[in-house]
């Protein structure tokens, strides 16, 4: 299996070299050359299968000669052994034809967790084998570092720092961050957004000699692994409700597009998705673009569900590249747009390839709170903000195809949002109870990388 640059000016790589690279050296993202598909007799044969029995069958393909089977097998279980769920991603009926796919069960209670355990589990094998040391720098907009987080921590072959913006991720998120006693982690509050975050992270890696000295490695979704992990709980959930016999649909809450994307390639493996619903908040250019054919940055508002709040959706750039019919010319042409001038317009063949796959909805902050009171009174679940997203948009999307949302995270990672529209304050688990009496541990950055790049140098000794 091989991984080609979404621009087109980076070497192919390995499984395993595309995962501990992350970033392409030419600014893009590693994409499999080809998509392996599944036949519709594989996919059945997973109806009643564990979900670590069905992610080997999903992954296997895409990982080449990376790890043995055995190897890979061992890697799973160890990955999903801490889930709260014996079904790890369990399914809940909502409505008629309208289910809800919860992806909290996990160490941090977020879906980041189903792909950063296993990541973690990989890149810890693959340097064992090596012998050699990385240095991980993420960006996060709340979730994606507290997993990073409990998956790296105490490597004795890695460094962690994840930088998330200062007063923008919930009291619990901020504190699953700068709570690890471990002295290999690093949380980084930075001012700014999380575009701001992003694009730090981004620049590192086009930092080549800094890059190379410090041997950078990322775990945002840039990283490919991150997106195959997530492909999973698509195969799990679609053949719990009769696929490959029986189509369904997806509506999906996301920021950064990659969980959406996850989809995507389960849709390209075989499996029947026939529409993917992409959910936005009030910071809505997934949903403008694909309304207007016009990709135009704005100002992040922040929400009750800060998760989304992004304005630089990082993996759009891969369903384009495929949109673009895989030409990473015409990628960087609009990439370098993007960054001169803050917009693009997508082509209109690739918009229409795009349109022929993916929905999009907008919810307000109003209209969110609202579904959270809805729900909990029309079935006793009770949302978190970015799954009241999700289920909002699906609403309006439901027909005759079942319908899954993804619900994202815990409601008690957001409890004065979820409070607020239920009048229930929700309880962390009993493993997490003590959160808000661990010490923290913080760093206080400006949007300086320089300032960044030294500090990191400094606490690696690289």
């Amino acid at each position: 299996m091989t991984y080609i640059s979404t621009r087109g000016a980076s070497p192919a790589l390995s499984f395993e070299q595309a995962m501990l690279t992350g970033l392409a050296r030419d600014g893009g993202l590693y994409v499999p050359q080809s998509v392996p598909t599944l036949s519709a007799d594989q996919i059945a044969a997973m109806a009643g299968q564990s979900y670590e029995d069905i992610a080997f069958q999903v992954m296997k393909p895409f990982i080449g000669d990376a790890f043995t089977d055995a190897e890979f097998h061992g890697l799973i279980a160890t990955a999903y052994a801490g889930f709260g769920h014996a079904a790890r991603a369990p399914l809940k009926q909502l409505a008629p034809n309208h289910f809800l796919l919860e992806l909290f069960h996990g160490p941090t209670l977020a879906f980041k967790d189903f792909a950063m355990q296993l990541i973690g589990q990989m890149f810890q094998a693959s340097l064992s084998r090596s012998g050699e040391r990385v240095t991980i720098v993420g960006a996060t907009s709340g979730d994606t570092g507290s997993a990073a987080i409990e998956a790296f921590r105490g490597l004795s072959n890695v460094d962690v720092f994840i930088l998330f913006p200062h007063g923008r991720v919930s009291e619990v998120q901020r504190r699953q961050m700068t709570t690890a006693p471990d002295s290999n982690v690093h949380a980084l509050a930075v001012d700014g957004d999380f575009d701001t975050c992003q694009g730090l992270l981004k620049d590192m890696f086009n930092d080549f000699a800094f890059r190379d000295r410090v041997r950078l490695a990322g775990v945002n979704s840039i990283n490919w692994a991150r997106v195959l992990a997530q492909v999973v709980y698509y195969f799990s959930a679609a053949v719990s409700l009769g696929a490959p016999h029986r189509a369904v649909n997806f509506t999906v809450p996301t920021g950064n597009f990659g969980d959406v994307f996850a989809g995507y390639i389960a849709r390209k493996m075989g499996l029947p998705i026939e529409r993917l619903v992409i959910a936005t908040n009030q910071n809505d250019i997934l949903h403008r673009c694909l309304t207007t054919g016009v990709y135009q940055t704005d100002t992040v508002q922040p929400s009750i569900s800060p998760s989304m709040d992004i304005q630089v959706s990082s993996n759009f750039e891969r369903v384009l590249f495929d949109a673009y019919g895989q030409d990473g010319q015409a990628v960087a042409q609009v990439m370098d747009e993007l960054k001169t001038t803050g917009k693009f317009t997508v082509s209109q063949g690739a918009l229409q390839a795009l349109r022929e796959v993916f929905d999009s909805g907008r919810v307000s902050e109003e209209e969110t709170s609202a579904c959270i009171t809805r729900t909990l009174a029309a079935s006793g679940e009770l949302l978190c903000p970015h799954s009241a997203v999700g289920v909002a948009v699906a609403q309006t999307h439901l027909g005759t195809v079942p319908m899954i949302t993804l619900a994202t995270a815990h409601p008690a990672k957001f409890p004065d949002a979820v409070e607020a529209a239920s009048g229930i304050r929700p309880d962390l688990p009993p493993r997490m109870a003590d959160l808000f009496d661990r010490p923290e541990r913080v760093t206080r950055m400006t949007g300086d990388r320089a300032a960044l790049q030294a500090l990191i140098l400094d606490r690696t000794g690289a």
